[in-house]
């Protein structure tokens, strides 16, 4: 590798208190502190998604990683999307059809709203972490201001040039691109932008690279010291992982989940809305197939269709089945490793620096 590509990654990493320049996706209900801990022995940032927690439990999760070291980390938020227009016979047609894959829903079930997203960004202000990042969106100018008073940096997530624009122009510290590889939900700015606009890293990484002058942090697909070398010799300044390290030992991830990574193909993956209304790349799990089907009904608007299954995904984890499981997967899944998070981070820099 050119010394210039590990040059600029370990002068992201000096800048941001790391031993090295890789950094935990922030996965919402799939980073618990062990793991993140684990990250940060390895010399990574440690992360949390805190979309589904509430106040206390953000400012708890904070505290106990505080606990057990010092090292920095970042609390990531989703930026929301406009109030949903509800359909009460689309929602009707969906409980029908939910009930062949989990119990029987009552005609509630789509009523359970997210935690306050004030409240939210009033308790991550609170605890003051060294990173706060945004995804599906940019934070407002007050917040912002806010922010920064306290001296906290702001990675923005997107997922194409012109969203590195704007958050470039709303005073971002860092970017992090995220290519259409990745598991989980698509930070796309625009919900339907991540049906149309699906930008492999390979593109978007120099894309962005040669119009923003921020640092970028690169996103899916990247697992292994491959994978990584390869990012940031396109432009990136660090990397930041999410399916691979979902098979720690410090994970809490389903056992059945975890298999599922362990085996699966690039094109065992697919894209899809049918778990939470929002685009998201999933492992290709009976339900998920067989929300493509021409007869199925198509999903309900994010978050009225995470609502809907919310119980589907439950039974599936309690019963141990991956069929209604949301189980998340990006396409490098089959490089995730059954290590302590610490050593996989560890390996995958020494790897990368000597491809």
């Amino acid at each position: 590798m050119n010394h210039s590509y590990i040059t600029r990654a370990e002068q992201f990493a000096a800048q941001f208190n790391l031993q090295c320049p890789i950094l935990l996706g922030p996965m919402a209900g799939a980073c618990p502190v062990g793991l993140s801990v684990a990250v940060a022995k390895g010399g990574g940032m440690g992360a949390c998604g805190a979309l589904l927690m509430q106040p206390d439990a953000i400012k708890q999760w904070a505290a106990e990683f505080r606990a057990q070291t010092n090292a920095p980390f970042q609390l990531n938020l989703w930026i929301p999307d406009a109030t949903p227009v509800r359909n009460p016979d689309h929602e009707i047609e969906l409980r029908a059809f939910l009930a062949q894959w989990g119990p029987e829903l009552s005609a509630d079930a789509a009523n359970n709203t997210p935690p306050d997203f004030n409240a939210q960004c009033e308790a991550i202000l609170d605890v003051a972490p060294p990173v706060i990042s945004s995804i599906m969106g940019l934070f407002d100018a007050q917040f912002i201001e806010r922010m920064k008073a306290k001296g906290i940096k702001w990675f923005a997530n997107i997922t194409t040039v012109a969203e590195a624009i704007e958050a470039e122009a709303a005073g971002a510290d860092a970017i992090i691109a995220k290519g259409h590889e990745g598991g989980g939900h698509s930070g796309s700015f625009n919900p339907e932008d991540a049906m149309r606009y699906s930008v492999g890293l390979l593109s978007l990484i120099p894309a962005v690279a040669d119009t923003v002058t921020l640092p970028i942090i690169a996103s899916g697909g990247i697992a292994d010291g491959r994978t990584t070398a390869a990012a940031l010799m396109l432009g990136a300044s660090a990397v930041q992982i999410g399916t691979g390290f979902l098979r720690a030992t410090e994970s809490t991830i389903a056992q059945t989940w975890s298999d599922a990574i362990g085996n699966a193909q690039p094109e065992d993956t697919i894209v899809t809305k049918a778990f939470s209304g929002r685009a998201g790349r999933s492992i290709a799990t009976q339900y998920a197939l067989a929300m493509e089907r021409a007869d199925a009904p198509h999903p309900a608007p994010y978050p009225i269709q995470r609502a809907l299954t919310q119980a589907m995904r439950a039974a599936a984890a309690s019963n141990k089945k991956i069929d209604g499981m949301q189980a998340w997967a990006g396409q490098s899944a089959r490089l995730a490793q059954v290590k302590s998070a610490t050593q996989i981070t560890h390996d995958i820099w020494r790897h990368a620096q000597d491809v």
